[in-house]
């Protein structure tokens, strides 16, 4: 599935520092000529993709940057240090936008490629630049230039790292509600009323993966039936599938069965994707008392060898452990 995630910053390269307004003083010097240093440009923002992030999270949170400013220029010609540059990490196939007039500034295709997006100022002149045959004692000195700021527009086509697989009111689109801390925009996506829900997963505060549900999967997906042969045509490009069943008002043997069939699909699809299923996510605790999910939850773990999770996306119990426990499985896929 290609989805849209868009977040808007601002960013402010930093200013150059002012040129020094000095001349040379001493005991031996008294009208000493000038030697006021130039001031330090400052510091250029830079947009670097990193292969090792997936989301544009980091940016909801943080709509502002600036670089380091130039120091002012110091007598003695000392010229001021320059801003340190501001380098920005991205995710690979990040596109970098100028909101205002709408144009694109850049596309980071490639691990580790780097741009410049807006430029330090120059730093201003000290007064020694000014001296001459004619103006032996120069009384100027320029102030730094500002650096460029621009709001931008990122946009990051993203592919969802876990997949929910599941009948219809299983609950897999308030799973996502429930643990997702934004919800990108569908980008080309055939199929209009039958949208997916997608989320930005935040499962320790610097690391994130997305997931995806797709629209619930009917008897015949795998032939075609409905929109089903499309949908889990998407949902191969997944890491990660989880099997989510509604157990409200349910025994055990309608939840196996109703498990059985959604492998059946998968199966009957292709092989290798019903072997990325070891997850199985037991939704609507709330519905049914301790003892029974303790029953269903041996019976699913002992009979299909399963990893198997209760909760209730609703009432989001359950759910902050289970995002985290897939983070950390994606990490180990990642090597």
């Amino acid at each position: 599935m290609n989805f849209i995630d868009e977040v808007f910053i601002n960013v402010s390269a930093g200013d150059g520092g002012n040129g020094c307004l000095s001349f040379r003083r001493s005991k031996n010097l008294p009208k000493g000529g000038p030697d006021g240093g130039d001031g330090g440009s400052g510091g250029n923002i830079i947009f670097k993709a990193n292969s090792n992030l997936n989301t544009l999270a980091r940016f909801r949170f943080e709509k502002y940057f600036a670089a380091a400013g130039g120091k002012k220029g110091l007598s003695k010609n000392k010229s001021g240090a320059n801003g340190e540059d501001l380098v920005i990490e991205v995710p690979l196939g990040t596109i970098i936008y100028d909101d205002l007039f709408k144009e694109k500034i850049g596309d980071l295709d490639s691990d580790e490629e780097e741009i410049i997006v807006v430029k330090g100022g120059k730093g201003g002149f000290g007064n020694v630049r000014f001296k001459s045959s004619t103006n032996r004692s120069p009384k100027k000195a320029t102030e730094g230039q500002e650096g460029e700021s621009l709001s931008l527009r990122l946009e990051l086509r993203l592919l969802a790292d876990v997949g929910l697989l599941g009948k219809p009111n299983s609950g897999k689109s308030s799973l996502v509600k429930a643990v997702s801390s934004a919800n990108p925009k569908i980008a080309d996506y055939q199929f209009t009323t039958l949208k997916p829900s997608l989320g930005v997963v935040d499962y320790t505060p610097d690391k994130s993966f997305v997931i995806s549900d797709i629209p619930g999967l009917i008897t015949g997906a795998s032939e075609g039936v409905g929109l089903g042969f499309q949908f889990l045509r998407h949902l191969s490009r997944t890491r990660v599938i989880l099997q989510i069943i509604d157990v409200g008002n349910k025994g055990i043997k309608d939840i196996e069965k109703e498990y059985k069939e959604l492998l059946k699909e998968l199966k009957e699809f292709d092989l290798n994707l019903a072997q990325k299923v070891r997850w199985l996510v037991l939704n609507k605790i709330d519905l049914i008392s301790e003892e029974q999910q303790k029953k269903i939850e041996a019976h699913m773990k002992n009979k299909q060898n399963l990893i198997v999770y209760l909760i209730s996306a609703k009432q989001r119990l359950g759910t902050k452990k289970l995002m985290r426990d897939i983070g950390f499985a994606l990490e180990k896929l990642d090597g």
